[in-house]
């Protein structure tokens, strides 16, 4: 089966086909919005055309739309048709930055391919199974029900196959342990026999972990004294979305710029090392106990597969687990999942690749296959 995976920004639509374990073409259309690609049709108008070189006469048999927010509706892929669609559209409040672009995107495909069978596979669904202790807020049950305010946890879809690749990698028939998925956002996994049962993400992906743009855990009074000094809403926003995180600490969200800077001597640049490996090293520490004690610690993503230098600065953290890095294993360059510990260490630590537009299409293929 051909899968077209779609990722739809708002200004932006990134895609992969895929054919199995094969990738046959990718992509990113950007700027939409402006006059060489006034909207979103426009955008599947130039994938089309790169598309149908690649195939070669074949066609696109399913598409597959990465949604970040599913709600509690949602706890896994669905078949798409319009009240699915406005289902979605009406979580938009939950992830304004996120849904509205992924309904545009599946109205736009509805429009180029009205028989083309389309799934929507959800950030949040793997998230599904917390319990309750784990997603509610200690704030007054009226904001849950009015509003929906609860830990919803995000990056699923990869912390859902890192899971089963990890266990794989064990030689397990599930996982129990500790996922770290560290990008340019970045989230921690607690994940028991390949359920997750709890996330540092919440209620949106701004909680949690020390990001690029973003500030992770913050006391919420802090935001009513900035408030209160004059800063509006969007302003807020502004700060802890874009401004704060590693660009917050250290002036860039490039933790490989951050590394050099670190590695000369930059003070800013340590520090922010130092306070986004602390923060995820007590999130370990407290999923370890969460997973009632865990077979491994995965690192995956972008940062968690490719920046050694985080990684040792994290597990150093983390003696009083008993984890102990084997650093030649430790600063190899593979795309393979692996072992980068030493057999003394108490658990292994274990970097394993992330493919999330491999887990879409093999979520869209099953979802389409038996319906």
């Amino acid at each position: 089966m051909i899968i077209l995976v779609i990722n739809s920004g708002s200004s932006s639509l990134k895609y992969q086909v895929r054919e199995g374990d094969d990738v046959l073409a990718e992509g990113l259309v950007e700027r939409i919005g402006e006059a060489e690609v006034p909207d979103h049709a426009a955008a599947l108008d130039r994938v089309d055309g790169e598309v149908a070189a690649a195939l070669d006469g074949r066609g696109i048999d399913a598409v597959g739309h990465r949604v970040v927010h599913g709600g509690e509706r949602f706890s896994e892929p669905v078949l798409i048709d319009n009240e699915i669609t406005r289902a979605i559209e009406r979580l938009n409040p939950l992830a304004p930055l996120h849904n509205p672009a992924a309904v545009t995107g599946i109205r736009a495909i509805t429009e180029k391919w009205p028989n083309m069978p389309q799934v929507a596979v959800f950030d949040t669904a793997f998230h599904r199974t917390l319990p309750e202790h784990a997603w509610r807020y200690a704030v007054p049950d009226e904001l849950y029900r009015k509003f929906g305010i609860r830990r919803y946890g995000f990056h699923g879809t990869s912390h859902a196959y890192v899971a089963r690749g990890a266990a794989e990698l064990l030689g397990a028939d599930s996982f129990t342990g500790v996922i770290a998925h560290l990008g340019n956002g970045a989230s921690i996994t607690a994940v028991r026999d390949g359920e997750s049962i709890d996330t540092s993400m919440g209620f949106t992906p701004l909680e949690g972990l020390v990001m690029g743009t973003r500030s992770g855990d913050i006391d919420p009074s802090i935001l009513l004294f900035l408030l209160r000094e004059g800063y509006s809403e969007k302003d807020l926003d502004t700060l802890l979305n874009r401004n704060s995180g590693l660009k917050g600490l250290a002036g860039t969200n490039d933790m490989r710029s951050v590394a050099e800077a670190a590695d000369a001597g930059e003070h800013r640049a340590k520090l922010a090392i130092e306070v986004a490996s602390y923060r995820l090293a007590k999130y370990v520490g407290g999923y370890h106990v969460a997973v009632g004690g865990a077979q491994a610690l995965v690192f995956t993503a972008g940062i968690g597969e490719n920046a050694p230098n985080f990684r040792t600065a994290v597990v150093s953290k983390l003696g009083a687990l008993g984890l102990e890095l084997d650093e030649e294993k430790n600063g190899e360059r593979s795309k393979q999942a692996r072992v980068i510990s030493t057999p003394a260490s108490a658990f292994p630590v274990l970097v394993v690749p992330t493919n999330e537009e491999a887990a879409i299409a093999e979520a869209t293929a099953a979802v389409v296959s038996g319906s």
